[in-house]
């Protein structure tokens, strides 16, 4: 599932696809996608002008003229395409937006949401809901935002006797880690996966803090990471793949020590870690 970095890049793409220009048209190809679509979502959509886009967690959030947001989460298998011509829709294309040319200068551009398993969703509500909406009440701060910080880390964490990975792929305390950046983050700061969430104290809570926007950063600056299905917009691969550490590297050196990478698997995810550094 694409986490923050993926998320980002794709928020970066569409602001000059979508921002300040108007929908000529919209296309949804079914009711629903991993939950039922907004009803009359094209007819809604049709005339509206974007006039920003931000990024919340894994989410990106495309504020209209009228006062509403448009929600996209690309799920499991999601990608976003942006074409300068008008698309031939596969199967697995199910929403298109036909925007107008951006300031009165070229061609319309098309917007299109690939999503083969349908584990994405959209949704289309008032931007004054947003903070009591379903999927982002109670979402912790973002980790590249100015309320992130070891000293943050060390007060969500105090009394959690679970293990730290878990608790950083909690949205509630913080906002857009997956399991790619968490098993990242604990390598270069030399925690390891097991360790109680609760003993991330002092120096060590600040080494984490630091490594997590460390790593997020360097992924955007790659646009992310590519594995299965991520794909930037424009079609490029995510380069960050080339620079995990430890992720998906099981039995491969770990790129300090040389020691085998170490894979176990917690609350149903696998996480990679260096025994000798993150012991």
């Amino acid at each position: 599932m694409p986490e923050l970095p993926e998320v980002e890049t794709v928020k970066l793409a569409l602001i000059p696809a979508l921002q300040g220009r108007t929908v000529l048209s919209a296309f949804v190809g079914r009711k629903d996608l991993r939950w039922p679509l907004p009803e009359n979502l094209a007819e809604r959509l049709t005339g509206r002008q974007f006039t920003r886009l931000a990024r919340r967690g894994k989410y990106v959030m495309m504020m209209l003229d009228n006062g509403e947001v448009l929600l996209l989460h690309l799920g499991m298998s999601g990608s976003i395409r942006i074409h300068e011509d008008k698309p031939a829709l596969g199967k697995h294309d199910h929403f298109m937006l036909e925007m107008a040319p951006a300031h009165g200068q070229g061609g319309a551009s098309y917007v299109v949401l690939n999503d083969p398993r349908r584990f994405g969703w959209i949704d289309l509500f008032a931007e004054s809901a947003m903070t009591d909406h379903k999927l982002l009440a109670g979402m912790g701060p973002e980790p590249l935002g100015n309320e992130f910080s070891g000293t943050y880390l060390q007060a969500v964490f105090k009394g959690r006797t679970g293990p730290v990975k878990n608790a950083l792929l909690n949205q509630q305390l913080v906002a857009g880690i997956g399991n790619i950046y968490a098993s990242e983050a604990l390598f270069y700061a030399r925690i390891s996966p097991r360790r109680k969430a609760g003993s991330i104290r002092g120096q060590r809570a600040a080494r984490l803090a630091n490594s997590i926007v460390t790593v997020l950063r360097a992924a955007i600056d790659d646009g992310g990471t590519s594995l299965r299905d991520h794909v930037q917009p424009g079609g490029e691969i995510g380069y960050f793949v080339q620079r995990l550490a430890v992720y998906g590297r099981a039995g491969k050196p770990c790129p300090v020590c040389a020691t085998p990478i170490k894979t176990l698997i917690q609350s149903g995810r696998s996480s990679f870690y260096c025994s000798r550094c993150q012991g």
